[in-house]
Parts: C-alpha cells; sequence; structure tokens
C-alpha cells in the first residue's frame, strides 16, 4: 500500500507528523556536509525537509513518483516539482550533487533499477541519503503513518543494495525512537524518549537513515588461476669447449 500526496500532506500537517519531521531532520542534520552551489534533488515526498536543508543549493528540485501523485512545491509562481517513474528519472547523467530519498525506496517495483537510475543522475562523488522504514521498528508495524507502508529494510539489505549498485555507505543514523501516538502525552515527552532510544535501542527506530556516497571506480572480480608448471630456461655456454691433451 501506498499514501497518495494527499494523506501524506495531511499526516505531515498532524502534531505526530510535525514530531517525525523534527525527529528525521536531526539524523539529516548529522549526515549533511553540504557545499555551496550544490544541485539538489528531493525524490518521493520530500517536502517537509526541502526548504530546511536547501537554502545554500544552487537549485532544488523535487520528484514524486506517479503512483503517489504530486503537489506544487515551492508555493510560488515557479513550482519545481515534477511527476516520475521508480526507474526513469527525466534528468541527464550526472545532473545533481546530492539526492534526499524519502518515501520512495520502499514503494519501488525494483529497488535495484531503482537506486542504478539515482546512481546515473548523480554527478561523481554525488551523495545520495535514503531515510526508509526500519523493519525491525515499531512504526512499521501501524498503517497511520507513512512509515508503516511499504517494504521495510535493515541495515543489512540496504547496505547490501547499495553496495551492489557502487555506492559507499558513509554515514548511518536512526530517527523515529518514540512511539507512533498522537496522544499529547506520548509527544510531552518524546525528546526524551528519542535521546533515550538514539544510546540504548537504535536497532528499534521507527526509520533507518544513511548516507552513501557516488563510487568512481568499481572493483573487477579477479578469477584465481591454477598453479601451472613453468619452464625457466638456463643459460648455457655455447662457445668451442677447451680439450684436455690427457685425452687425445
Amino acid at each position: 500500500m501506498i499514501m497518495d500526496v494527499v494523506a501524506l500532506r495531511e499526516f505531515y500537517a498532524s502534531k505526530l507528523g510535525e514530531a517525525a519531521v523534527a525527529s528525521v531532520s536531526a539524523s539529516i542534520s548529522a549526515m549533511w556536509h553540504q557545499s555551496h552551489g550544490e544541485r539538489f534533488m528531493g525524490l518521493g515526498y520530500p517536502v517537509p525537509w526541502l526548504d530546511r536543508f536547501s537554502p545554500d543549493c544552487e537549485r532544488t528540485i523535487c520528484m514524486m513518483p506517479a503512483a503517489q501523485g504530486a503537489l506544487q512545491w515551492p508555493s510560488s509562481k515557479h513550482p519545481a516539482t515534477a511527476l516520475t517513474y521508480d526507474d526513469e528519472l527525466p534528468l541527464r547523467d550526472g545532473s545533481v550533487d546530492r539526492i534526499l530519498m524519502t518515501h520512495f525506496l520502499e514503494h519501488a517495483e525494483n529497488a535495484d533499477e531503482c537506486i542504478s537510475e539515482a546512481f546515473r543522475v548523480l554527478s561523481p562523488g554525488g551523495v545520495l541519503m535514503i531515510i526508509v522504514p526500519n523493519r525491525t521498528g515499531v512504526w512499521a508495524r501501524f498503517e497511520h503513518t507513512p512509515f508503516g507502508t511499504g517494504k521495510p529494510y535493515s541495515r543489512r539489505q540496504l547496505n547490501r543494495l547499495l553496495k551492489n549498485n557502487q555506492f559507499t555507505p558513509d554515514v548511518w543514523s536512526d530517527a523515529l525512537h518514540f512511539a507512533p501516538s498522537s496522544r499529547d502525552f506520548m509527544l510531552k515527552f518524546r525528546g526524551g524518549i528519542e535521546r533515550f532510544g538514539r544510546r540504548i535501542f537504535p536497532a528499534f527506530a521507527g526509520a533507518i537513515c544513511v548516507s552513501a556516497s557516488k563510487q568512481l571506480y568499481q572493483g573487477v572480480p579477479v578469477t584465481a588461476k591454477a598453479r601451472r608448471r613453468v619452464a625457466v630456461p638456463v643459460l648455457v655456454p655455447q662457445g668451442t669447449s677447451r680439450i684436455n691433451r690427457d685425452d687425445v
């Protein structure tokens, strides 16, 4: 199941959605090492974080999957949003420097093609930042939030997916350690629960966050060869041999 863009907008406008934005933003900030003048793309439903992390970028665009639908961003006369397919981004090779992928990978029909397409459009040394539901977390078990839909991932699965598509995972983080509840009591103490969860129970976080860099040179597998016997030539003097007179 995938939430459409209207349901996503309503969730992030709620108190629980605002708390989720704050938690994920803290994790992104820990991984965000930005150079001025970058070309930044949000992929999936990145709207809650685009305004926060794009002010120093040269250009920011937003790509949303066709199955989800799209809404206008930013809310001005010059929108920078477009619909796209999971495995076919309407961009040239190496056209962006950083991608923030959220509410996207868990709904992709083919995760490898999705990551491979992100590799194509990233510039050399570009960074892919992924936010996905954690399969061992509490949030993946409740469908009233977008982190309870689609296919959740473990760190091992995400690490293997990235490495198989020539990405190098650099920094790992996690978010959403508090329960997915809208009750004021739970939200009031979420800050303390977040700090405690990050330190003691990171495996039960609701979301996994990773920053991976585009690997410029991929290693080529080396096939082991069987040991074989090699003939080594020995230099032998070829001049006229001396004759021993006693033998004549």
